[in-house]
């Protein structure tokens, strides 16, 4: 079921409806209500994979159970491997088996020795990465002692499948989340509005513009090399809005749906394209991913302490890792390896750490050296980001090759690209979030605090003009990008 849908629209207030009835009376009749719903938002694509669901959540809260149970370490060590073997298992049969049969077919094509292993067509469950990490965060962290083990089968399983995040995050912590089913819950109006608020920013971010962006990005990507410089150089910049706003966008509206059950979720964007540098970016981008990679592998393996090779190894480990976990293809690996050579030099001259404030923090305009950086930084994420869209990494360098060839063989094509842009009926959805965010990047959605700058009539107007934007661009539903992660 998407959020960008009449199905969603019918639903959600049903279920908030009958949620706080029942919470009222107790709230574990709640976690009941969310625990039944959750399971049917996500059977709505295909009820056979709530099967891997139910599997990868049994085992972890046994395990947890059993780690808290042991009486050695070896005990709780034995339980938490199986534990993550399990999930691994399982998330890496559905979503890599088949790039590694392919590839190891492949590599014997390329020694003269064909061979010939079938790979099986596997359907990628939605969301099987996501819930997966949630999954085996919650059994690392009862093994770390940092959590008790839940030993309610219900209140576990309306964590794990707590459908506003469900299928594309934030990746929740256990320790967050899961108090939160441990207790009753309370409506909070100030709270349901501002979600509410947040979820039409989020709908307005996917829906008016990752979906009309992606129109654009899908016609020059799908045919390259009959395309303009200037068409590769915008289709590359409209598909950096697009993948941020449509991510972002599910976010938005995630967070700001369990708002209305009184839940707090985690931030997962905090505007990173105003990110003066790749460690800036990577702070304020899937924050929910970064910051489990850094939890569950980065430290453990010796972070940035240890010698100048130790540090090289876990820049590398942590990138490739993340770029193998968005999908089973080169590009994404690619991907990762451009981000970690950006990120090395940083980390090595010790200023991975030099913007942790805002941009322009008490002022309203960047200095000329801030401008550069956040228009580099973007730039380069930009180049990454055709990798991150191509079908495959012959494509993504055919892409850049020929928008670089031909805009050095044609220059004067660049004076077309603020021509091409005004026709563009994205281009001023585009400047408004831009300003719009630019204004609150000091808060957590752009929507946030709007009642103290603007009066009730301009906040409705502007609410009904939001609105109208979202209908009168839904037209067939798209799917968001990341559930195919």
């Amino acid at each position: 079921m998407l959020f960008n849908s009449v199905d969603f629209a019918i639903f959600l207030p049903i279920v908030l409806v009958l949620f706080w009835a029942l919470e009222r009376k107790s709230f574990r009749y709640g976690n009941a209500w969310l625990l039944l719903a959750s399971m049917f938002f996500y059977g709505w694509w295909d009820w056979r994979f709530l099967g891997l669901v139910f599997l990868s959540g049994s085992l972890d809260y046994w395990a947890s159970i059993q780690i808290e149970r042991s009486k050695t370490p070896r005990s709780k060590r034995a339980w938490l491997a199986a534990s993550i073997v399990l999930n691994l298992g399982i998330l890496g049969f559905f979503k890599y088996y088949d790039f590694f049969v392919s590839s190891f077919s492949k590599a014997f094509v390329l020694l003269g020795h064909p061979i010939e292993i079938s790979t099986l067509g596997l359907i990628l469950p939605v969301g099987i990465s996501f819930y997966t990490f949630q999954s085996m965060s919650y059994t690392i962290d009862v093994y770390r002692g940092d959590l008790k083990a839940s030993h309610q089968p219900i209140e576990f399983g309306a964590y794990l499948l707590f459908f506003p995040q469900l299928v594309a995050g934030p990746i929740e912590r256990a320790t967050n989340l899961l108090p939160q089913f441990r207790a009753p819950r309370s409506f909070d109006l100030d709270k349901a509005v501002d979600g509410s608020r947040q979820m039409l920013w989020g709908l307005f971010k996917k829906v008016v513009i990752a979906d009309q962006c992606a129109v654009i990005v899908n016609d020059v990507f799908n045919d390259p090399t009959s395309k303009p410089a200037y068409l590769l150089i915008i289709a590359a910049v409209l598909f950096a809005f697009q993948i941020y706003c449509d991510f972002s966008g599910y976010s938005d509206i995630a967070i700001g749906c369990a708002r209305l059950f009184g839940i707090g979720l985690m931030r997962n964007f905090a505007f990173p394209y105003f990110s003066r540098d790749i460690a800036e970016f990577w702070r304020r981008w899937h924050i929910s991913l970064s910051t489990w990679f850094r939890d569950y592998l980065y430290i453990p393996l010796g972070g940035s302490r240890g010698s100048t090779w130790t540090r090289i190894r876990n820049t590398f480990i942590i990138f490739l890792v993340s770029g193998f976990w968005h999908g089973a293809n080169y590009t994404f690996i690619v991907w990762g390896t451009i981000h970690a050579l950006l990120f090395l030099p940083l980390l090595l001259r010790n200023k991975n750490r030099l913007h942790t404030d805002i941009a322009a923090e008490g002022r309203s305009f960047p200095s000329f050296q801030e401008a550069i950086s956040i228009l580099l930084t973007f730039a380069t994420t930009t180049v990454a980001w055709v990798f991150f869209r191509a079908p495959d990494v012959a494509s993504a360098w055919s892409y850049l090759g020929h928008a670089f060839t031909d805009l050095v063989a044609h220059p004067g094509q660049i004076i077309l690209l603020p021509t091409a842009l005004i026709h563009l009926a994205v281009v001023p959805f585009i400047a408004l979030l831009l300003v719009a965010e630019w204004t609150q990047r000091s808060r957590q959605h752009a929507l946030d605090t709007i009642e103290r700058h603007l009066s009730r009539p301009m906040r409705w107007t502007l609410y009904y003009l939001l609105l109208f934007a979202v209908l009168y661009n839904s037209g067939e539903e798209q799917s968001f990008i990341y559930f195919q992660f």
